[in-house]
């Protein structure tokens, strides 16, 4: 019998799919957050601070000079390199290949962002110091998410899945787009022409063919260097440099896919859970229950729990409405919301967001950040309690599913 070949794409699942059907990866983040949140509050305090925030005996980069800049700056590149090869994948061959795929998940990505800035904005009620936070609730934990859903198992259909999917991707982009433009400051130069003139040798490589994975993973390096270095926040370096890594190689396989897949259940199971550990850490002994109420945490909660299910279930409801494009196929309107609602758990990009909008040393840095991640970590499992609600109690069956929404 003569051996079948299969494209790769079609043996290695997307890295999205790792979580479908599977809650571990969200499972795992929130045992992370439990135990940051611990460990924040105990006699182990101070050496979780210390651990993440002390300075290290030594560094090979003197801007990296903290465990806690090395997984911001460091480890979260690798994951948004993971991301951007991603978000080309499925630009090309995936879910946001056609104009009618990309056109409802990028209509309710971008409603998804919007409206939860506008709601933290109210809250916020324009204080100067707080509204650089706007973007904090933009932001959806794709694997947070998931993990909820593979809790129901095949109760959720397939297009809803999909379509959570190819929204987070969106939302992605967007939120890598956000960090790029409203958190970078200080632009140095010297090292941004040099980060252009490595990507540039990278689009060559990529023009030439070049088939080899060795010399990319070195031009990353060295681009992720100088990005850290220009005032760009590092992490950008890890979406263009995957944007630069080729789909085919001579062989007809897939550089990218193959990359991706081997980085995937690392990003998923190693890195994200390291970066939750030492960034979910909130330290309650000094915030009470009016602090709690401050208007920095609820905005952010009303963003995520209120502000994502409005956006882009009412973006939805809109679009199906004029004709522009149609609802998920074999979901049925309560479904639909469910799925909108799950939308606000806000855990990882959130989490890195607040890290940027709220910098510095200070003691009124240091409680911004921390109210913010109270804000997060309420809105985040509100959205994962009422969206599992939600789906537990309105998804049927498998082979008892209702005709599609009209």
């Amino acid at each position: 019998m003569s051996e079948i070949k299969l494209p790769l794409r079609s043996v290695f699942a997307p890295v999205r799919a790792l979580f479908v059907g599977d809650a571990s990866a969200g499972v795992l983040l929130i045992l992370v957050a439990i135990a940051a949140m611990v460990v924040a509050n105990s006699s182990l305090a101070s050496e979780y601070h210390h651990l993440f925030n002390g300075a290290l005996a030594w560094t090979p980069i003197a801007k990296l000079n903290t465990a806690h800049l090395w997984i911001n700056d460091g480890l979260m590149a690798l994951f948004f390199f993971v991301v951007g090869l991603e978000v080309k994948r499925e630009l090309i061959c995936g879910q946001l290949a056609t104009p009618e795929q990309r056109r409802l998940p990028v209509l309710a990505a971008v409603a998804g962002m919007a409206a939860p800035a506008a709601v933290y904005i109210f809250f916020v009620g324009g204080d100067p110091q707080l509204t650089r936070g706007w973007a904090i609730p933009a932001a959806t934990d794709i694997a947070f998410a998931m993990g909820v859903l593979g809790l129901l198992g095949s109760r959720v259909p397939a297009s809803l899945r999909l379509f959570l999917l190819t929204v987070a991707i969106v939302d992605d982009i967007g939120a890598v787009m956000i960090i790029a433009v409203f958190y970078t400051a200080n632009l140095k130069l010297g090292w941004l022409i040099g980060s252009l003139l490595v990507l540039g040798v990278m689009i060559g490589m990529n023009r030439m063919k070049v088939s080899s994975i060795l010399p990319y993973i070195l031009m990353t390096i060295i681009l992720w260097f100088c990005v850290l270095h220009s005032g760009v926040h590092a992490t950008i370096a890890g979406v263009v440099a995957a944007f630069t890594i080729p789909m085919q190689r001579s062989d007809g396989n897939s550089l990218l896919e193959r990359i991706e897949h081997g980085l995937a259940p690392w990003s998923a199971y190693a890195i994200v859970p390291i970066f939750g550990f030492a960034n979910a850490g909130v330290n309650l002994s000094g915030i009470g229950m009016d602090k709690m109420v401050d208007p920095l945490p609820l905005a952010v909660a009303a963003g995520l729990v209120v502000g994502k299910q409005v956006g882009i279930f009412g973006c939805i409801a809109a679009a199906v409405k004029v004709g522009f494009a149609k609802a998920p196929k074999g979901a049925n309107w309560a479904e639909i919301w469910g799925v909108s609602i799950l939308c606000g758990i806000g855990f990882t990009m959130s989490l890195f967001i607040g890290e940027l909008a709220f910098p510095g040393t200070g003691e009124t840095a240091r409680l911004l950040r921390d109210e913010a991640k109270i804000g997060i970590l309420l809105g985040s499992v509100i959205s994962a309690i009422l969206g599992y609600v939600v789906l537990r109690l309105t998804t049927t069956h498998p082979n008892d599913r209702s005709a599609e929404p009209d």
